[in-house]
């Protein structure tokens, strides 16, 4: 019996790796025939990038024909429902989308909010009339959300937060002040963190509301940055109407659905460390600047043990993000992982950027040009903030994942 069990165990796993080997033939073909040559160049600058919306920008048009062709699949999702507009696709088969992908150099099809944290969300807490509403245009990049969680007032203590959500009838009127709304100037709909009961503790009386941008009720004013530029905004809610139909979750359990959202934002951040589509790769900048030696490595030995180190430890954190999201698809959630992410992310892509600019050496300090390495690497100290500062993503690895004891 044990014999048999363990040959049905061989014929089914030597089927499914016929199957995944038959998606990775037809999917290399699929972007062969549809990936433009266009959309397999670096990106220079923030501008390559598609962000979508109700009134989106194309910088070339060819970037129009790639997300349509993509969200046509599904394959901007590539994981999601297909009755949600995603691609239906099992792990195994995602991941080989993404290495086929990687292999053309092709372009992410679509940057979006929607989809690394309110399209998670939602998917977990939204009910099916949202969903269907929403993530189908997320999907196709139709909607461009911007995210209202931190205040003046409240921000590394998020729960301390005082926007206020009145119950009016028919609809919520929402008034209140957000800051830090990255490229709310440019979104269509904000979610947004609510405080709908004043006398509960802090923690109990928040509730998650998805408002309508377009409205007399919301303004937004950008935040300039040291680098000169900013995504950052200032968004400001003037009895802003949210229809019923637009909470997410229950009345006044909101926080658990931000504490989720939260671990999908960091592991974006932390993302970031694995390598930015918008820079051309560093060693490349290196030896453009700096050329070969006789035996064809870079010319400058310190440099280079520097850049290889980067490149290795890059490897080596994608390995541990896909190792964490091996986990939580597996039923354990990203948790605390998410902090550890965050951080170590963060602080490679500090490191990626200093090295181009040493790299680049005098031609780092110009201030407009192709790829703005200056004002990119400025950009760089944000993100020790953006989504948890790292004092509290090392607070919340030291309790939660290393156990050690509080002060």
């Amino acid at each position: 019996m044990l014999d048999l069990n363990v040959n049905v165990m061989l014929i089914s796993l030597g089927r499914n790796m016929s199957d995944l080997e038959k998606f990775r033939s037809e999917t290399r073909e699929w972007l062969e025939a549809n990936c433009p040559a266009e959309m397999r160049l670096p990106m220079k600058d923030e501008s390559d990038a598609v962000w979508g919306g109700r009134n989106p920008t194309f910088k070339n048009p060819q970037q129009k024909v790639w997300l349509d062709a993509m969200a046509s699949k599904g394959w901007t999702v590539p994981e999601w429902p297909k009755a949600y507009g995603g691609g239906g696709l099992s792990k195994d088969e995602a991941k080989i989308l993404k290495a086929e992908m990687k292999a053309i150099k092709a372009r992410s099809p679509l940057m979006s909010f929607g989809i690394w944290m309110l399209g998670p969300a939602l998917l977990k807490y939204g009910n099916e009339e949202q969903k269907l509403k929403y993530l189908p245009q997320i999907a196709r990049g139709e909607i461009r959300w911007a995210q209202g969680y931190s205040e003046p007032n409240a921000g590394s203590d998020l729960a301390s937060l005082m926007t206020k959500c009145e119950d009016m009838g028919d609809h919520y009127s929402v008034t209140g002040q957000k800051v830090w709304t990255s490229y709310a100037d440019q979104a269509d709909w904000i979610f947004v963190l609510v405080r709908t009961d004043f006398e509960a503790k802090k923690h109990e009386g928040i509730s998650f509301v998805l408002v309508d941008m377009d409205q007399p009720g919301v303004t937004t004013k950008p935040i300039k940055l040291i680098s000169g530029k900013s995504p950052f905004c200032e968004t400001f809610l003037d009895n802003a109407r949210c229809e019923k139909s637009d909470l997410v979750g229950e009345i006044n359990k909101g926080w658990t659905i931000a504490k989720y959202l939260l671990t999908h934002e960091r592991e974006m951040i932390g993302g970031s460390g694995a390598g930015s589509g918008a820079l051309r790769p560093m060693g490349d900048i290196a030896v453009q600047q700096l050329g070969l030696d006789d035996r064809g490595q870079l010319d400058d030995p310190v440099l280079r043990v520097d850049v290889a180190r980067s490149e290795i430890d890059g490897l080596a954190f994608l390995s541990t993000m896909e190792r964490v999201i091996d986990e939580a698809k597996a039923g354990s959630g990203v948790g605390a992982n998410s902090s550890m992410l965050k951080y170590y992310g963060t602080e490679l892509n500090k490191r990626r950027l200093e090295l181009m600019m040493d790299s680049a050496g005098h031609d780092a300090l110009a201030w407009d040009g192709e790829g703005d390495v200056a004002r990119l690497w400025l950009r760089t100290k944000a993100n020790s903030i953006e989504g948890g500062t790292s004092e509290v993503q090392l607070n919340i690895i030291s309790k939660r994942i290393l156990g050690l004891p509080t002060a």
